[in-house]
């Protein structure tokens, strides 16, 4: 579960039918993996699974182990990198969902919401589409485990690290990859990997940890540390492990993933930011290079399976739909223990990541071609001013809506 400026123009024309092609096979495990880091983070939000917020991490380092790994698969095969294509699939893939939830949301919390969550909502959308709502939130200090429902887009801040590191990595480890080779690609990443830590373990004793949390150079760590595992010196190594061992490692770590979820308190972890969630991302970048190279033995089988894999292959609509559905939901749905209210947002958020899977991401990733070359750069920029007229015909509070007088309470 992954988000700057606005992306680089689509490249060149691509086959229509056809994704473009893979640096490996596709591998089930790492989608189950991505199924439950998304189910760990919907529960997060929801207040059942206090360290489920750990599956952000897991789906940075997944994120920087499969796009390290087209990078270097494509440098392998033809000498070089193909930049402006690169960022055109990404765009492809990624922004007709988002572009579809900046458009929704608006409009959802202006007919359901409170007038804290429309005002919020159409402040915070522009930094959305531009990537780069967690430097917003840094710089308003939007305290991540006190912020209330009213921030529909919340949770997008890790959409704009994943984005943002979409535009720096790439070129980076292309030119390593192409002067140097993979073995520099690697230690740069781990280098890169340390740096990230040691600037959230300074970074964390300021009074807002907001900083820390969301910042795109405090949470690289798991992104670079995923793109290590990509590498052929990684790779090596982990082919060397004999296959019990591998199978027994893998076993533990995924039990050790799962298990410090439950158990760990992100309001009350400050260990988390001294070495905690660089060891979760550590781990999840270990257990990803293993289920890449075994992924149909011991535990990649069981991530593998039907439910988990289809839970992964929807985890990007629904990390997007999650929040804002439960926030807008009356607490009035609560249920024994909150469940009733979390079961009714999870079955509307994953119908959403359905539906949108269908008939727009899919549409506009493998069969529209008006969204490549010029004409989706056009596309993106006529689509930028349909969202910014929509939010300007969405009526705005009045200032002062939705506060309480205190004074007036008060005065006899």
């Amino acid at each position: 579960m992954t988000a700057p400026p606005a992306p680089a123009p689509p490249g060149p024309q691509e086959p229509a039918e056809r994704p473009p092609p893979r640096a490996r096979p596709h591998i089930a495990a790492l989608d189950g993996l991505r199924g439950f880091a998304v189910v760990a983070v919907v529960l997060f939000h929801a207040g059942h699974l206090g360290g489920g917020f750990l599956g952000v991490d897991l789906f940075f380092a997944l994120s920087g182990f499969l796009i390290t790994g087209l990078l270097l698969g494509e440098s392998a095969r033809h000498g070089r990198i193909d930049l402006p294509a690169f960022w055109g699939r990404r765009a492809r893939r990624l922004l007709p969902a988002l572009a579809l939830v900046l458009l929704a949301i608006p409009l959802l919390a202006w007919a359901f919401g409170s007038t804290a969550q429309l005002r919020f909502a159409l402040q915070d959308a522009p930094w959305v589409a531009g990537q780069s709502v967690n430097w917003h939130y840094i710089g308003q200090r939007l305290d991540y485990w006190g912020s209330s429902e009213t921030r529909l887009f919340a949770p997008l801040w890790s959409i704009a690290v994943e984005w943002q590191f979409y535009l720096l990595w790439p070129p980076l480890a292309a030119l390593l990859a192409r002067r140097h080779g993979e073995r520099a690609v690697a230690a740069v990443a781990a280098a890169g990997a340390l740096l990230s830590l040691a600037l959230m373990a300074h970074l964390v004793h300021a009074v807002d940890t907001t900083r820390a949390y969301e910042g795109t150079d405090t949470r690289a760590f798991a992104l670079l540390l995923g793109s290590a595992a990509a590498t052929a010196p990684v790779r090596d190594l982990v082919g060397r492990v004999p296959p019990l061992a591998a199978r027994a490692l893998s076993a533990a770590l995924a039990g050790g993933l799962l298990l410090s979820w439950p158990l760990v308190d992100g309001h009350d972890a400050p260990g988390l930011y001294r070495g905690g969630m660089f060891l979760h991302s550590l781990a999840a970048a270990l257990l990803i290079a293993l289920l890449a190279a075994a992924p149909a033995r011991g535990v990649g089988r069981l991530l593998g399976a039907r439910v988990p894999r289809r839970l992964g292959e929807l985890s990007y609509g629904l990390y997007l739909w999650h929040w804002p559905v439960y926030a807008l939901l009356p607490t009035t749905l609560a249920g024994p223990g909150g469940w009733g209210r979390t079961t009714l947002a999870l079955g509307l958020s994953l119908t959403a990541a359905i539906l949108s899977r269908r008939w727009v991401e899919d549409p506009v990733r493998y069969r529209a071609r008006w969204a490549r070359g010029r004409r989706g750069w056009l596309a993106l920029g006529l689509a930028a001013l349909a969202a910014t007229a929509l939010w300007l015909a969405v009526p705005r509070p009045e200032a002062g809506a939705g506060t309480v007088d205190v004074e007036r309470l008060t005065t006899p």
